[in-house]
C-alpha cells in the first residue's frame, strides 16, 4: 500500500511540474464533460416542459375548433359549391351527439368564448369570458383556490354566476374575497362563487389549444348562451346588417355561425385518441352536411411528436458532445505516449533502485486518472454553469440532473484510465539499462 501511495504522488508531482502540459490535455475532457452535461440538462429541461405541457392541456384531450374564414376566395369550383352548402356550425348538439355515439369518449366539454370588459367600482379590466361545464376544470387541471364549481341547477338554468381567475381577484378585488360579489361582464351582472388558482401556460399554448388564464372569468355554457352570445339564433339587426351591405355591394364580412368556440373530447385511453378522432372527423361532417367548416387537434400526438424531434435532436448533440470526449481521451493517449518518450530515464532510474513494472504502471496509469479526473471536476462546474447561461440568455429550460453529472464524470476518468493504460504498459515494458543510457 505504501508503494501505491508512493506511485500516486509521484505522478501528482509529474503532474505539478508541467502545469501548462497538463491544462492543455484536459481541455478535450474540460470541454467533452461540459458539452455532455449541457446536452443532458437541455434534453431533460425539454422533456419536463413536455411534461408540464400535457398537464396543461389535459391527458388524451381531443380540441374540435371551428373554422369560419367566408372572406377567402376559392379558385376551385368545388369548395365554391361546398360554400354554398348549409352547416349548422358546431353547437351543443354536437357535443349531446358525441356523448350518445362514442364509448370511448370519457368527457366532452363545450366552450363558448367572448372578449369583454369587466367593470366593478369604478375599475375595468380586459378579460376573457368563456361558457363551459364543470369538467373543464378537471380536463385542464385548474385547481380552486377558494369558494366553490357550479352546481347542476346553476349549469343546467344559466344561472348568473361565475368563477374568476386567480389574477381578476388581486387586480379587481384588490386581493380581498370576491366571493359572493358582483361583476359586470359587458352588459351582464355576474355573482362570484369561486376562484381558480393562477398557473403558467407556456409561449406556444395557442398551437395546443390552450388560453393564458391571467384574466379570464368562467360561466355555464347555458349562461353564456341564453346570456350572452347564441350564434345560431339569426337576430333583426342581423338581417338588416346584411341588407345594408347588400345594397352597398359591398364583400360580405366574416361572419362565426358556429354556436361554440371549442369543443373538448377526451377519452379513455391514449390508444382510442387516433381512432376517436378519424370517426369524429367522419361524424362532424356527416352532421355539418360535408362542409369542413372545422378542425381537429390531438395536442398529446403533437407533444410525442415534438418530443421524438427533440429526443432525436438531443442524441445528435449528445453525440457530438461524446465524440468530444473521446478526442480528449486521445489527446490524453497521445500527451502520455510522448510523456513517456520524454522520460525513459527516469523510468531507467527508477526500475534501477527497485521500482517493478507494477509501479511503472500505477505511475503513469495514475497521471492519465488524475488529468481525466480534474478534468472532469471543472467539465462539470463548467458544464452547470454553461446550462444556466443558456437558459439566461435563450430562455430555453434546462435540468441538471445528478445522474447526468455523475454520468459525465465517470466517462471521464474511465477514459482516463483507459486512454493512460496504452503509454503506462509502454513506460513499464522499458529495459531499465537502455532507458538509463537514453539522452
Amino acid at each position: 500500500m505504501n508503494r501505491f501511495f508512493l506511485d500516486i504522488t509521484i505522478a501528482l508531482e509529474a503532474i505539478l511540474a508541467n502545469k501548462v502540459k497538463t491544462l492543455l490535455t484536459a481541455l478535450g475532457i474540460i470541454f467533452g464533460v461540459a458539452a455532455v452535461i449541457t446536452m443532458l440538462a437541455i434534453g431533460n429541461g425539454a422533456r419536463q416542459e413536455i411534461l408540464e405541457q400535457m398537464k396543461l392541456v389535459g391527458v388524451n384531450n381531443i380540441i374540435i375548433q371551428p373554422i369560419f374564414d367566408d372572406n377567402t376566395e376559392n379558385d376551385n369550383t368545388g369548395e365554391d359549391n361546398q360554400n354554398k352548402k348549409f352547416s349548422p356550425g358546431l353547437s351543443l348538439e354536437d357535443a349531446r351527439g358525441i356523448e350518445e355515439v362514442f364509448s370511448s369518449v370519457k368527457e366532452v366539454c363545450p366552450q363558448v368564448i367572448q372578449s369583454k370588459t369587466l367593470i366593478r367600482k369604478g375599475k375595468s379590466e380586459k378579460v376573457k369570458v368563456i361558457g363551459t361545464r364543470n369538467n373543464f376544470f378537471k380536463l385542464f387541471n385548474k385547481e380552486l383556490f377558494e369558494g366553490r364549481y357550479f352546481n347542476a341547477y346553476q349549469a343546467t338554468h344559466g344561472l348568473p354566476v361565475c368563477i374568476i381567475s386567480e389574477q381578476i381577484k388581486i387586480s379587481v378585488f384588490n386581493n380581498q374575497n370576491p366571493i359572493g360579489e358582483e361583476i359586470k361582464c359587458g352588459s351582464i351582472w355576474l355573482k362570484v362563487i369561486g376562484v381558480i388558482r393562477h398557473k403558467q401556460v407556456g409561449k406556444k399554448a395557442g398551437n395546443l389549444g390552450l388560453i393564458k388564464d391571467d384574466m379570464i372569468v368562467y360561466t355555464p355554457v347555458q349562461t353564456m348562451i341564453l346570456r350572452f352570445v347564441n350564434r345560431t339564433l339569426i337576430t333583426k339587426s342581423q338581417i338588416q346588417a346584411e341588407n345594408e351591405n347588400d345594397d352597398e355591394a359591398t364583400a360580405p364580412v366574416s361572419k362565426n355561425y358556429h354556436q361554440l368556440d371549442k369543443l373538448i373530447v377526451q377519452v379513455h385511453e391514449s390508444e382510442q385518441l387516433k381512432p376517436t378522432e378519424e370517426v369524429l372527423t367522419h361524424m362532424l361532417r356527416r352532421l355539418h352536411n360535408g362542409v369542413d367548416d372545422f378542425k381537429i387537434i390531438v395536442p398529446e400526438i403533437l407533444l410525442q411528436q415534438q418530443q421524438k424531434t427533440r429526443d432525436i435532436f438531443n442524441m445528435v448533440l449528445g453525440a457530438i458532445a461524446g465524440i468530444s470526449l473521446l478526442v480528449g481521451g486521445i489527446g490524453i493517449m497521445n500527451i502520455m505516449l510522448a510523456t513517456v518518450m520524454e522520460r525513459f530515464k527516469e523510468i531507467g532510474i527508477r526500475m534501477a533502485v527497485g521500482a517493478r513494472k507494477k509501479d511503472i504502471l500505477t505511475q503513469f496509469v495514475a497521471e492519465a486518472s488524475l488529468i481525466s479526473l480534474s478534468g472532469g471536476i471543472i467539465g462539470v462546474m463548467l458544464g452547470i454553469i454553461s446550462s444556466h447561461f443558456v437558459t439566461t440568455i435563450t430562455e430555453i429550460i434546462t435540468i441538471v440532473s445528478a445522474w447526468s453529472v455523475i454520468f459525465s464524470f465517470g466517462i471521464s476518468v474511465a477514459i482516463g484510465i483507459l486512454f493512460g493504460y496504452m503509454p503506462a504498459r509502454k513506460a513499464a515494458s522499458q529495459d531499465p539499462i537502455v532507458s538509463l543510457r537514453s539522452e
